[in-house]
């Protein structure tokens, strides 16, 4: 079967292997699935990312991240934009999940990045996720 949308699927195997508390997630690696990885990582969500070559296109394995006590990190992880609704905000405009405790995942010009990260360097684009 194929797949449209990657990165809701790495969004989806994320949130999974979190209530299975397992601790590694092997997603299909794209540009825009590193990306997010690398930002997961940036702000310490996730433990890293390695690439894995599978003869195709490649996988990510994901090193999943939990507390002292074994509780979750990320405790919601949601796409915004979507294959048929794009959403895209201005610097001014984007969103700040939990009142900025938690960040949002925006795809750049200049790559994708926090909202952290591009209200520093001024700049809007399409909001792919929020993680809380």
């Amino acid at each position: 079967m194929p797949l449209h949308d990657l990165t809701a699927d790495m969004l989806t195997r994320i949130r999974n292997a979190l209530r299975n508390r397992s601790k590694t997630v092997l997603c299909v690696k794209n540009k825009l699935n590193l990306g997010v990885a690398r930002v997961l990582t940036d702000e310490g969500y996730i433990k890293g990312f390695d690439l894995v070559e599978d003869g195709r296109q490649g996988l990510i394995r994901v090193d999943l991240k939990y507390g002292t006590r074994g509780e979750q990190i990320i405790n919601e992880i949601q796409r915004v934009s979507r294959t048929g609704c794009r959403v895209y905000k201005g610097v001014d405009d984007l969103p700040k999940p939990l009142q900025g405790l938690g960040i949002s995942i925006v795809s750049t010009s200049r790559g994708v990045m926090s909202d952290r990260k591009c209200r520093e360097v001024n700049i809007g684009g399409e909001v792919v996720a929020t993680v809380c």
